[in-house]
């Protein structure tokens, strides 16, 4: 009785696939294959190689000249800089005071960002991964939200130095301090002194992550966009 139960499945299930194209039954035995033997390792893994990809379009694309300066992920001032910039603009040798800012500010942004690589990389490497199924079936950028609460103070860290080198480079801090320190030598003024390089940092770093975050959302909905076996594997879990 088994048996013939067992023919009757197979037959059936023979029946069913010999009535689909050739391109229908190559996608069903791709996605069962795929889905088949899936780990929580494999599924972490397969989330990091993700992320991993993301930080590579970001750094490729901030780095470039003018990554940052004509792009939606333009640096400006703080808005806290504002009355500096107003103020400075009536007086000889500070009337541009504001774009030459802008563009040293973010020249030193792109230039930061050919050395980000490694240290994302190096944080998503760190990164103990909890629950990653529930990632994987989450949001469209659900594994950048995660590598974001887990490793932005650090990666904040890390980056700042190297940020403050390249700004140094372009002399986008001694420029602005040159600046303070004329407007705080004004008459009439309370003395300010915004952290322009915490402000540079922060935003240097909502571009990164907003590339990664694209990426990913790439990765999840659009196949040809998953490069390796693994991300094919991991990644066809979420379609079903």
């Amino acid at each position: 009785m088994k048996l013939n139960a067992y023919l009757i499945i197979i037959v059936t299930m023979s029946l069913s696939l010999m009535s689909c194209d050739q391109a229908s039954l190559k996608k069903v035995m791709d996605t069962v294959g795929s889905a088949a033997g899936l780990t929580e390792g494999d599924i972490a893994k397969g989330l990091k190689e993700a992320l991993d990809l993301g930080v590579g379009d970001a750094v490729s694309f901030l780095s470039k000249d003018n990554g940052y300066y004509k792009s939606t992920y333009k640096i400006l001032l703080p808005d806290e800089a504002q009355n500096v910039i107003d103020k400075l603009s009536f007086i000889p040798g500070f009337e541009k005071v504001e774009e030459t800012l802008v563009k040293k500010i973010n020249q030193g942004a792109e230039d930061a960002a050919k050395k980000a690589g490694p240290i994302f990389l190096s944080a998503i490497k760190g990164m103990s991964i909890g629950d990653a199924t529930k990632i994987l079936m989450g949001n469209r950028d659900a594994a950048t939200q995660y590598l974001h609460n887990k490793t932005y103070t650090s990666l904040y860290n890390e980056f700042s130095p190297v940020l403050e080198n390249s700004l140094n480079k372009y002399g986008a801090l001694d420029y602005w301090t040159k600046a303070v320190t004329k407007y705080n030598s004004l008459p009439l003024v309370k003395d300010v002194n915004p952290d322009l390089a915490d402000h540079i940092n922060s935003k240097a770093l909502v571009g990164m992550f907003d590339l990664i975050e694209k990426k990913e959302e790439g990765i999840r909905s659009d196949v040809s966009q998953r490069s390796t076996d693994l991300l094919k594997k991991v990644f066809a879990k979420q379609d079903n």
